[in-house]
């Protein structure tokens, strides 16, 4: 992206104007039917995608398009009510741009969630997954090109992307909760046709335990720019060739809303331990 750091600063200005300067603790993104979240957030500053500077605008059934910046738990976070893929014809750098604003705005945690399909037969839509690495065959990276050293280093490590800490915190609340929680690997798919048969049977060879469509870009981005990182997957459909049925983004919003009340628990609880 041509002139990144000025227009992540247009972005920073814009949003700290409108919260007057607040000091913003954690990152939470919401993936597809779980943007309910965002509702919970007291004495919330909210602004639409399409006012801030230089921001893209989602444009899939499910996200809001807007960010809720608010106290959390007694956090103060900011909340992207949804996000922006490769598939919607974003370039991978824009995908990540929201990512580096919260790195501007002085964002150090951050929790990425997302609806996925569920590779590992053992499991069951419904089920919550802590990530725990991801595979990205996909060649576009969101960091390819100019590196702005201002952001971080143009080599950087990948092996702790998903914070061993959070990852300690997540488990621990879920336990306190009653909440079952797994933990796997996500495979990144650019979209936005879902996988066929054979690339998830290919998937789950490969180590996967789930498949989708977003956070990968954006894992590799706070990775870049040193924000931790704690990532969560909600199971909403088995993946293609599991069960004799089509797919469709309906069945995943339908799981989303059925599984709210306990993905709010948990997020919030980890907000206020993390």
């Amino acid at each position: 992206m041509e002139n990144l750091m000025k227009k992540l600063k247009e972005a920073k200005a814009f949003i700290e104007e409108r919260t007057k300067g607040m000091d913003i603790y954690a990152g939470l993104v919401l993936g597809s039917g779980l943007g309910d979240l965002a509702e919970d957030i007291k004495d919330p500053v909210i602004i639409n995608y399409k006012d801030i500077p230089n921001f893209p605008v989602s444009t899939v059934a499910g996200h809001a398009g807007r960010l809720v910046i608010g106290e959390l738990e007694g956090r103060n976070v900011l909340c992207m009510q949804g996000r922006f893929h490769f598939y919607e014809g974003y370039e991978m750098d824009q995908v990540v741009f929201p990512i580096q604003v919260m790195k501007m705005l002085g964002i150090q945690r951050l929790i990425l969630t997302n609806a996925a399909g569920c590779v590992n037969k053992a499991w069951n839509p419904g089920t919550l997954m802590l990530m725990t690495d991801h595979i990205k065959l996909v060649p576009n990276c969101p960091m390819r090109g100019h590196n702005e050293d201002e952001l971080g280093l143009r080599f950087f490590d990948m092996s702790r992307a998903y914070d061993p800490e959070l990852l300690e915190v997540a488990r621990r609340e879920a336990a306190k909760l009653g909440i079952p929680v797994k933990e796997g690997v996500y495979m990144f798919f650019a979209g936005p046709n879902f996988e066929t048969p054979a690339e998830i049977r290919a998937a789950r060879v490969l180590g996967a335990d789930a498949v989708g469509m977003s956070t990968v870009p954006e894992v590799i981005a706070a990775a870049h720019c040193g924000l931790r990182t704690l990532g969560i997957s909600c199971m909403t459909n088995m993946a293609a060739g599991i069960l004799d049925q089509p797919l469709g983004h309906t069945e995943v919003l339908e799981t989303g809303l059925r599984v709210k009340g306990q993905f709010s628990a948990l997020i919030r609880a980890i907000v206020r331990e993390f």
